[in-house]
Order: C-alpha cells, then sequence, then structure tokens
C-alpha cells in the first residue's frame, strides 16, 4: 500500500506532554492516518496527515445509525530506535471481526499492520518512556456516507491515532469498588456485546454515571435475562480468584468481549499452575463465596489497565469487601507478569510481543 505522508515541519511540533501527569486518553499525538472506503473504488487514499478535525457531513450515517467500531493496542518503548507492540495481530483480527458483525468492509490484516507501524515511526517521540507509561493506539472505523434511512452505508473512513497514556487509574494500581447493576443491562442475547462497536458504550453510561454518583469506579453487568448471571466489569472481562489456587471467569457467549487481555490471563494462569474454570456464574453464588471467604480476589482486565484489582462490590445495598481492599497475591503475580512482558522485563512466554526497529 502506498501512504501519502504529511508531516508537520519540526518548528511546528508540539511540546510532548509531563509525563507524570498523561493520565488516560488526554493527549493526542502530532499525526494521524486516514483511509476511505467506497462501492467503486474500495479503499483508496491511504494518508499520514497532520492530526486534525474530521469533517462529515450532518446526514453521515455513524452520527444517526450507530455504524462504528474501534479497537485498543499498545506501543511500549524499548529504545531510541524500537519499540514493541502485544498481540496486535488478534487486535488487528478483532477490529476485522467486528467490522463483519456491522456489516463493514475490512481492512486487510497487512494493510492495517503497515499503517500503524509507519503512524508509530512518525510520531515515534511520542512514546513515553517512564515505567507504566505506553503509547495508546486507536483504530477506528465509522460510516460516512451522508443518508437518511436504516441500512448499511456506502462509504467508510478507517483511521488510527496514537495518544501517550499512563496508568488507566488516575489512582494507581489500587483496588477498585464495583457496583453490582440489578436493572440495566449492557447488551441483550444476540446483540452487539461480543464486539468493540461504538453503541455498547453509549448504552453503558447511564448505569456507569448512577454508580459514579454512589461512590463507586465501575460497573458489574448481569445478564440481560434474568440479572443473575455475571458477564463483564465496565469495560473490561472480569476475574474471580479463590484459595484453591483456581482462577474463573464467565464463559464468552456472545454477550462479552473475547478481551486479548483476558485470553492472555488464561493462559498466563494455566502456565503458572493455577485451575483454570469457564462457566457461567451467578452473582448470588459470588457474593456467598466472598461472604465465606472463597473468593478472595477480584479483578479486572482489559487493555487500557491490564489489571484492575477490586476492593469491594455493591450489591442489594450492601458492600462486601475483599481482602482489605487490597490487591491481592494472585492479582499482583498477573500483572507484574503481564506489564514484565510487555516492557521486555520478563521472558516472552508465548511469542505475544513483537518488537520493531526503526
Amino acid at each position: 500500500m502506498d501512504i501519502t505522508i504529511e508531516r508537520i515541519p519540526e518548528k511546528d511540533l508540539r511540546p510532548l506532554p509531563d509525563e507524570n501527569s498523561l493520565g488516560f486518553g488526554r493527549y493526542f499525538t502530532d499525526h494521524m492516518f486516514t483511509m476511505k472506503w467506497n462501492e467503486p473504488d474500495k479503499w483508496h487514499g491511504a494518508a499520514i496527515t497532520p492530526c486534525r478535525d474530521l469533517a462529515i457531513s450532518p446526514a453521515g450515517m455513524m452520527l444517526h445509525y450507530a455504524q462504528g467500531i474501534f479497537e485498543g493496542l499498545k506501543a511500549y518503548y524499548r529504545g531510541p530506535d524500537k519499540f514493541a507492540l502485544f498481540r496486535h495481530k488478534d487486535n488487528i483480527g478483532r477490529f476485522n471481526a467486528s467490522a463483519r458483525r456491522l456489516e463493514m468492509p475490512t481492512v486487510h490484516p497487512a494493510v492495517f499492520q503497515q499503517a500503524m507501524l509507519e503512524l508509530i515511526k512518525t510520531d515515534i517521540r511520542w512514546i513515553p518512556r517512564s515505567p507504566g507509561s505506553s503509547l495508546y493506539i486507536r483504530p477506528f472505523m465509522i460510516a460516512t456516507e451522508p443518508g437518511l434511512g436504516v441500512r448499511v452505508a456506502k462509504e467508510y473512513l478507517f483511521g488510527i491515532i496514537l495518544s501517550p497514556v499512563g496508568a488507566y487509574f488516575a489512582s494507581g494500581f489500587k483496588p477498585s469498588r464495583i457496583y453490582v447493576e440489578e436493572k440495566m443491562s449492557r447488551v441483550p442475547a444476540g446483540g452487539l456485546g461480543d464486539i468493540k462497536a461504538s453503541a455498547n458504550y453509549a448504552g453503558s453510561l447511564p448505569a456507569l454515571q448512577k454508580a459514579k454518583n454512589a461512590g463507586y469506579d465501575q460497573v458489574l453487568w448481569l445478564d440481560a435475562k434474568e440479572h443473575r448471571f455475571v458477564e463483564e466489569v465496565g469495560a473490561m472481562n472480569i476475574f474471580f480468584a479463590c484459595r484453591e489456587k483456581a482462577l474463573f471467569t464467565p464463559r464468552l457467549n456472545g454477550n462479552i468481549l473475547p478481551g486479548i487481555t483476558r485470553d492472555s490471563v488464561l493462559k498466563l494462569a494455566d502456565s503458572l499452575g493455577l485451575a483454570v474454570i469457564e462457566a457461567y456464574f451467578d452473582i448470588n453464588d459470588i457474593i456467598g463465596q466472598i461472604k465465606g471467604g472463597e473468593i478472595t480476589e477480584i479483578f479486572g482486565s482489559g487493555t487500557a489497565a491490564v489489571i484492575a484489582p477490586v476492593g469491594e462490590l455493591y450489591y442489594q445495598r450492601k458492600k462486601y469487601v475483599l481482602d482489605n481492599k487490597k490487591a491481592g497475591p494472585v492479582t499482583e503475580q498477573l500483572y507484574d507478569i503481564l506489564v514484565s512482558m510487555q516492557y521486555g522485563k520478563y521472558p516472552d512466554l508465548f511469542g505475544w510481543v513483537e518488537e520493531v526497529k526503526i
């Protein structure tokens, strides 16, 4: 693929932000990648340009019918002339699975990878170097055709933007407080729960705001039919560890996003000798096992936070505290190994990390 590159003159490049106060998703690099698709031309116009606002018709179909998807992955600093990616081919595969589900055009994996690597190389100076920081990569696709009436669009924009990030949670690696939602649902059976569709996240906002108003960090979602079975927490998969050295998580059922970090946790846990169980878990059984001391740790997993320990659940107007609101040993071990693997400080046991030289 030929990519047109429009570089910002060096004198006009933006100053880099303070790495000690990056936060998550607050800063964006100098450049972005875009290309367009329509029926006669297919993918065309691949370009790296200054990061700027998009021009889209007010009748653009994404604005009205939510035909939009995205992904999230990271690049890690490995030296002045190299960086590493973690399981990026799995992200590309999931992006295309999302596209197929919404009747959008797919992006050839080689084209996707080339676009991503060229953009990172163009903005290589933005990869932060401080511990725990990384360059977040956000590929996305939206329907841009102007038109009203529900149907599959005929024009699309594929883009990639980059953002230097620190810890996902401002408090760092500290247990969060989770609100169990008993009435609202994230997705219905047969819906879009197993893809990264923009619409999924819009639908989760009322419950998230309710949780935050009550002093909680995230929402634990239950199934839409009975509101009994545990599914996801916020934008992450959920895990439970018990004192018998077992780790269990809800089975993928079409409603739950097949997280790449989730899969990494399962494979890593198995290699460490933990019994790994994927099944359907009733929230009442979970609460009973927390009260009885069988469940000793809970954590969420996802690209943004990697692993986020949970110190408290709120369910049916009662609080259930785990391990005095401290991250447990299983949570810490899995987090330390995964992060160390991403930064090249622990052996890559599974061939997940790809180092790229400039």
